[in-house]
């Protein structure tokens, strides 16, 4: 297979301008769109040089369309987490699919799963993976990021179309043709498969519906206009790849007290100072809060998003090999995939409040989350327990400690060069330590109580455990 010795450097995009949130803008993706101020920056030479020195053309072709991803994810509208995180996982299935026969050990799941069926038989014997893999990404891609402005789904054709520039370079016709077609049937299967799970299909399309309408009671968690209906309530019934909600374990949450001298007032208290004292002190608190906020479309990643930008970092960090890099981002997917819908089950089981409710009745009503400057309701629109971002995190932190080991010297430079918020790269000596500061920055955040982070880690490890040691059926 061809090499690539030099790769072409792609400017990373990165917006420098306040964004300006408003209900109008939410609901249109276009106005999203040119609210957005983008410049070019750059990094030194040195850094550029580390960041890119990848020695497999198939890994380069990864964290490529990687980087596209990350662009859609930000702009994408309605997704985020649990469209974003299924998306994810059949984004990355589909990549590992097309090169899985080349992958030592590699096995399809095409037996592991009934409604996945590919045609083994339309694999040529003279593909070249990365043109396959350029033409499937491409396709998958613009199919699962669903709601994009429109400037912004051209990426999917510029970028696939730079990458075969690359690539077709020595190639012959033949050889071209039968690499895109075997990509392009590998994605085609993917989509075939993921909408065989209806449960999805039809929440995607009715994310916030009007048949769901929650329990009333002391403690339950509420909305309070109609634009913050329940999202994706019925989230739990979606399709897992290796565990169920009625697969993994759960803790109860504390009881609901109104008592000042209980546990839950307690956590209560504890958001409304950090919170506040964060804010008021412009401290550490309040960087870590919105460095992993990630909670506002058009501004930032989605909570799912910022995994994937971790491993697309480390990809380049640790210069992984195209089966270990594809490997590792499948079970990525499924990790996230698997946590977005046990949280959910969780989340609308048990109904938890969102502390500012709590808050503005029983300690201060003129109380503001630190999330509010971003975004112009208070809250995420879903209940608190457990925690989705601390779920994502360790979910996440799970397999990435699975391929490397926990102990490692890793900057995560997600946001780096923004300005907006407070992006500023932080570094990291373990991913376990990450993962619990991701968890519990939803306090100085103001968004979730100790208990929601609490059970959101916990819960993120056993899914995480779980496909680590899935094996897959020959």
């Amino acid at each position: 297979m061809k090499k690539i010795q030099f790769f072409k450097l792609c400017v990373l995009t990165i917006s420098l301008g306040l964004f300006v949130l408003s209900c109008e803008a939410d609901s249109d993706p276009d106005l999203i769109a040119e609210l957005d101020n983008d410049e070019i920056a750059t990094d030194s030479d040195d850094e550029i040089d580390a960041a890119n020195a990848l020695s497999s053309t198939m890994t380069w072709v990864i964290t490529e369309w990687n980087d596209t991803w990350l662009e859609l994810d930000r702009y994408a509208t309605g997704m985020r987490p649990n469209v974003t995180a299924r998306a994810i996982a059949y984004i990355h299935l589909a990549g590992y699919e097309v090169a899985v026969h080349q992958i030592p050990n590699g096995i399809s799941y095409e037996n592991s799963f009934d409604e996945l069926d590919i045609d083994q038989s339309r694999l040529e014997s003279d593909v070249d993976l990365s043109v396959a893999l350029n033409a499937c990404y491409a396709e998958v891609i613009n199919h699962f990021m669903i709601n994009l402005p429109r400037q912004r789904r051209a990426n999917i054709d510029d970028t696939e179309n730079r990458l075969q520039d690359e690539l077709d370079t020595e190639l012959s016709v033949d050889v071209i043709d039968n690499s895109r077609r075997w990509g392009r049937h590998i994605a085609e299967r993917i989509i075939a498969f993921a909408q065989t799970d209806t449960e999805a299909e039809a929440q995607i399309l009715d994310p916030q519906p009007t048949s769901y309408e929650p329990p009333v009671g002391d403690g339950y968690w509420s909305y309070s206009a109609e634009e913050e209906r329940g999202l994706f309530p019925y989230w739990g019934d979606v399709r897992t790849f290796v565990i169920s909600p009625a697969e993994t374990s759960t803790v109860t949450p504390m009881a609901y007290s109104e008592d000042p001298n209980s546990e839950y007032y307690a956590q209560m208290l504890e958001v409304y100072e950090v919170n506040n004292e964060a804010r008021e002190t412009d401290n550490e608190q309040l960087w870590i809060a919105e460095f992993w906020s990630d909670d506002v479309e058009g501004l930032m990643m989605s909570p799912p998003g910022r995994q994937i930008s971790i491993a697309n970092q480390l990809i380049r960090q640790f210069d992984l090999s195209h089966d270990e890099a594809l490997t590792m981002l499948q079970k990525l997917g499924f990790s996230l995939n698997d946590a977005a819908v046990s949280t959910w089950a969780d989340k609308y089981k048990y109904l938890v409040m969102r502390p500012n409710v709590y808050i503005h009745e029983f300690i201060d009503p003129d109380f503001q989350t630190n999330l509010f400057r971003f975004i112009y309701w208070p809250n995420p629109t879903f209940p608190g327990y457990p925690s989705g971002h601390s779920a994502f995190a360790s979910a996440a932190a799970g397999i990435f400690i699975h391929q490397f080991g926990d102990a490692v010297d890793f900057t995560d430079r997600s946001h780096e060069g923004r300005t907006e918020f407070r992006g500023t790269p932080r570094q990291f000596g373990s991913f376990s330590d990450m993962a619990e500061e991701n968890a519990y920055s939803r306090i100085p955040l103001g968004v979730h109580i100790r208990m929601d982070c609490d059970e959101g880690l916990r819960l993120g490890y056993e899914i995480a455990d779980a496909i680590n040691e899935f094996v897959l059926v020959e």
